[in-house]
């Protein structure tokens, strides 16, 4: 991928994620998920969640798609019904492709507020009903790079001519960049993708130098023609924000809460599945995660 930008691609819509309840006692700021933005294919849910014990995610299903868990401050533990437990911390990832079925729990794991980024990646219909799949990194393996003023970790995809090994069923790229007073980047994003940034710290110019700066927990639609993005930090502390970007499925979309699937038949069969522990959810009838039960729920 070249790292020269000949077409910046602008902001076409701005939205301010504001805090909502979800889960037990969680509070989530959704950006793509609710009801002015359902979807951005092929990305279901954007949430910037924060969260402190007792409250938490305890035990829920999925199916059809992939969550990516990216902690910011504190520490999660996850535990599912296939056996798979373990605790991301500041700066680790989850990548967990939920496929035919998983039930889960996501439950603080330390003191005080938990804080991070939970993306869902819609998945091709040929992928839909695969096996559950997991990666991890743990923040000092995330690749990073650093120039002129400019760090990224690249969870997903290249910047900076260096490449993420994390696989991504739907070709996907996802980049934390801090940018120090004074520093603009230029980073490209393949021209049929779709693509946002979700502005973390700080405040920026996107798109075109000209623009206003967007401050922190507002999300930013670029524009489907051109092939990357050019922001600017003109303030004197430091901005951080996160650009995504994915290649469309371009198919039918049929939600209900946890389970994404193509058609109501596919979906009133999930929830048969479900109800009935069949069909990539047989572990779910004597399950209970630990840590749900520990918190009493």
């Amino acid at each position: 991928m070249s790292n020269v930008v000949k077409e910046p691609r602008t902001v076409v819509r701005k939205f301010l994620a504001r805090p909502q309840h979800e889960g037990v006692g969680a509070t989530v700021r959704r950006s793509i998920g609710r009801f002015e933005l359902k979807y951005f294919d092929p990305f279901l849910v954007l949430d910037e969640f924060s969260v402190s014990a007792p409250s938490g995610f305890p035990d829920h299903p999925h199916r059809g798609f992939e969550t990516v868990t990216y902690m910011l401050q504190g520490a999660l533990t996850h535990e599912d019904f296939e056996g798979h437990k373990g605790t991301i911390e500041a700066g680790d990832l989850q990548w967990m492709t939920a496929g035919r079925g998983i039930v889960h729990s996501e439950m603080p794991a330390a003191q005080g507020t938990q804080k991070g980024l939970q993306l869902w990646i819609n998945l091709s219909s040929k992928y839909k009903m695969i096996e559950p799949r997991y990666q991890e990194v743990t923040s000092k393996d995330i690749t990073e790079a650093a120039k002129d003023g400019i760090k990224v970790r690249i969870i997903a995809g290249e910047a900076l001519g260096i490449k993420s090994p994390i696989y991504t069923r739907t070709p996907t790229m996802y980049l934390d960049f801090t940018l120090n007073p004074g520093a603009q980047i230029q980073q490209p994003i393949p021209v049929s993708w779709n693509a946002f940034v979700y502005i973390l710290e700080g405040e920026g110019i996107f798109g075109n130098s000209r623009s206003l700066p967007i401050t922190a927990h507002n999300l930013l639609l670029l524009g489907g023609s051109g092939d990357g993005l050019e922001a600017w930090n003109k303030s004197s502390k430091s901005l951080r924000f996160i650009l995504v970007g994915g290649e469309p499925l371009g198919e039918p979309v049929v939600q209900f809460g946890p389970f994404v699937m193509n058609s109501q038949e596919e979906i009133d069969q999930t929830i048969e599945d479900y109800e009935n522990c069949t069909n990539g959810f047989e572990k779910a009838m004597h399950w209970k995660s630990e840590s749900t039960t520990d918190f009493g729920y």
